[in-house]
């Protein structure tokens, strides 16, 4: 699959970035596990994927190294997403992390930096700092992770908060809440809402209904029904990991599987969507 066939959305300023990324949460935290990790972050550029999400906190920054050593050469053709912790979001905190994760990362730019959730520090000093990053050509834009509703709102009233560009959150099948507020209000605001651990850790895939809906495509799998149905909609990007090549041709093939009406009435029988505002699911 070229890169090209890979589609995309658009942030709120109109730039455009692929519905499929790799993952790298949890990679990093064993050394024996590296090369692998390397492996097939590699496989997946050379299937023709882009978008890498990490952070800071991914293994205390070794994931961030794993992502410069795939990346190699090709930093021009990727779209990288990191994070700042929390304790480090401060105005001055920000731009000292950021500096560390570009090091890290070996590069002179990251393509979006996350608030990696809500902490201490008021929302308005981490967004002037993210304005400072991206005035000084640091990042090139900005958004955040893990904010329900009401945390979207306070954002949204902070000066500069209208520049969010993107929402990363755990969605999944079996975690559908934010479909009830904070999915319309990110998509109110041409937002793309991020949905991470989108097969649920794998959790997930031993569910009838996913195999049922599997059974009914030749070849497919219950990982690639779980992230069909999160790429069939507007403004949603799935970044699973992976750290088998094999898994990682398995997720692209989700991009090729179209599920029919009957499909997606068996997936929500199974897996209702809310009918009530939900507290935010944090993994």
């Amino acid at each position: 699959m070229p890169g090209s066939a890979i589609p995309t959305t658009a942030l709120p300023s109109g730039v455009r970035i692929p519905i499929f990324g790799l993952g790298t949460w949890r990679m990093g935290e064993d050394a024996r596990r590296r090369a692998d990790e390397v492996k097939a972050l590699r496989h997946g550029i050379a299937r023709g994927v882009t978008l890498i999400d990490t952070a800071e906190m991914y293994g205390d920054g070794e994931a961030e190294t794993i992502v410069a050593e795939a990346i190699g050469s090709r930093r021009d053709e990727m779209f990288i997403v990191s994070k700042v912790l929390p304790h480090n979001a401060s105005r001055r905190g920000t731009i000292a992390a950021c500096e560390r994760s570009l090091k890290r990362l070996g590069t002179d730019r990251i393509d979006l930096y996350l608030l990696h959730w809500r902490g201490p520090s008021p929302l308005a000093d981490t967004v002037a700092a993210f304005d400072e990053l991206v005035a000084t050509g640091k990042i090139r834009h900005w958004g955040v992770s893990n904010l329900d509703i009401d945390d979207m709102a306070e954002l949204n009233r902070a000066a500069g908060g209208k520049g969010c560009a993107c929402n990363q959150v755990v969605y999944n099948l079996t975690r559908r809440g934010i479909e009830y507020d904070l999915m319309p209000y990110c998509r109110q605001r041409r937002m793309p809402v991020m949905a991470y651990s989108p097969l649920e850790q794998a959790r997930m895939l031993g569910h009838q209904a996913l195999r049922e809906v599997a059974a009914r495509h030749a070849k497919a799998s219950p990982a690639q029904v779980g992230l069909a149905w999160l790429l069939r909609q507007d403004g949603v990007i799935a970044i699973p990991k992976a750290t088998r090549l094999s898994h990682v041709d398995d997720n692209l093939a989700a991009l090729d599987l179209a599920l029919t009406p009957d499909d997606l009435a068996t997936l929500d029988r199974a897996f209702p969507p809310p009918s009530h505002a939900e507290p935010l699911d944090m993994l």
